[in-house]
C-alpha cells in the first residue's frame, strides 16, 4: 500500500480511473484535480460515499487547480488533455495536449519530489515523452498507459469471434498506441492453445485491424473517447506499483537499446512496481514482428520530433530516425 495517488483531470476517464483505485484499497487517499471548479471536488464526494456500499476505506478528495493538496503523491496519474473528437487522430491532439500535459507535469513536480508518473493524455507515446522531459524525473519513473488497453481491446475481440470468456485469452501487444500498433497473433493463446490454432488468419487480420481502431471505432459511435476500459487500465498500472506485484504490462517505457531503440518511448512488456518500469522485457521477435515494431517506433518518432520543433522543452532527443 501507498500513502496517496493523484489523479489530474476529472473527466470520464480520470474520474473512472480514481473509483477503481479507490476500490482496490491499494493507498490512503486518491486526490482528483481539475480545472473546472467544483467538478473533482463533486465527483471526489459522489465517488466517496460508494464507499460504505463496496467497503473501501481509501479516502477521495477533489481539488480545483491546487496543487498543494497533491503533495506526498507516491503516484500521479495524468487524464488532463482534449478527448479525440469524430474525425480527429491521436496525432491531431500533439500542441494542445502538450502545453497541458506540460504544465500538469511542472505543477506536480513544485509539490512532489519523486513520484511515479503515469501518462494516459492522447497522442500517448508523445505525451509520456512530453511528461519525461518537464519533469526531470528518471525515465524509469515516467510512462504510458496504452497497451494494457489495446491488448484489452484485442482480447475482448478474439473472446467475441470464437464465444469464449474474455479472460481465457491471453497476449501481449507492442509498439505505439495507434494506427501502428503490433499485435502479437503468435504470442496470443486461448487457454493455452495458440489462437492460430483456432481462429484463420483472414478473420484473425481483420481482428488485428479492428484492433487498431478500437478507439475510434468508439469515438465514431459515441462523439468522444472511451473511458471504463482506459480508466481501468491506468488503475491496474498502479495497482502494480503500489503493491509491487512485479506484475508483467505492456506498457509505454522509455528505451535506451532494448530492441536495438535509443531516446524512444513506446509500448513494450515491462516488469512494473514499486520502482516503476524495473526491467523491459525483450522478446524475441521474428522478423516480420521486427519490421512492424520497427515501422511504429519510426512513427513515434517523427511525432517526438515534432514535438522538439515546438521549442516547449529545454530538454530534446532532436532526432526523427531510429
Amino acid at each position: 500500500m501507498v500513502n496517496k495517488v493523484t489523479v489530474v483531470g476529472a473527466g470520464n476517464v480520470g474520474a473512472t480511473c480514481a473509483h477503481e483505485v479507490a476500490r482496490m484499497d491499494i493507498c490512503k487517499e486518491v486526490v482528483v484535480v481539475d480545472v473546472k471548479d467544483g467538478v473533482s471536488q463533486g465527483k471526489g464526494l459522489d465517488m466517496w460515499q460508494t464507499a460504505p456500499i463496496l467497503g473501501f476505506n481509501t479516502r477521495i478528495t477533489g481539488s480545483t487547480n491546487d496543487y498543494s493538496k497533491t503533495a506526498g503523491s507516491d503516484i500521479v496519474v495524468i487524464t488532463a488533455g482534449l478527448p479525440r473528437k469524430p474525425g480527429m487522430s491521436r496525432d491531431d491532439l500533439i500542441s494542445i495536449n502538450a502545453g497541458i500535459v506540460k504544465e500538469v507535469t511542472e505543477n506536480i513536480m513544485k509539490y512532489n519530489e519523486n513520484p511515479i508518473i503515469i501518462v494516459v493524455s492522447n497522442p500517448l507515446d508523445v505525451m509520456t515523452y512530453a511528461a519525461f522531459l518537464a519533469s526531470g524525473l528518471k525515465s524509469n519513473r515516467v510512462m504510458g498507459m496504452a497497451g494494457i488497453l489495446d491488448t484489452a481491446r484485442y482480447c475482448a475481440f478474439i473472446a467475441d469471434e470464437l464465444g469464449t470468456s474474455p479472460e481465457l485469452v491471453k497476449a501481449q501487444l507492442m509498439g505505439g498506441h495507434g494506427d501502428t500498433m503490433v499485435p502479437l497473433p503468435r504470442l496470443t493463446t486461448v487457454s493455452g492453445i495458440p489462437v492460430t490454432e483456432l481462429i484463420g488468419k483472414e478473420k484473425l487480420d481483420a481482428i488485428v485491424e479492428r484492433t487498431k481502431n478500437g478507439g475510434g471505432e468508439i469515438v465514431s459511435l459515441m462523439g468522444t473517447s472511451a473511458w471504463y476500459a482506459p480508466g481501468l487500465s491506468a488503475a491496474i498500472m498502479v495497482q502494480a506499483i503500489a503493491k509491487d506485484t512485479k506484475a508483467i504490462l505492456p506498457v509505454c517505457a522509455s528505451l535506451n537499446g532494448e530492441y536495438g531503440y535509443k531516446d524512444l518511448h513506446l509500448g513494450v512488456p515491462v516488469v512494473l512496481g514499486k520502482e516503476g518500469v524495473e526491467k523491459v522485457v525483450e522478446l524475441s521477435l521474428d522478423a516480420e514482428e521486427k519490421s512492424l515494431l520497427d515501422a511504429s517506433a519510426l512513427h513515434v518518432k517523427k511525432i517526438m520530433k515534432v514535438l522538439d520543433d515546438m521549442n516547449m522543452f529545454s530538454k530534446k532527443y532532436g532526432s526523427d530516425t531510429l
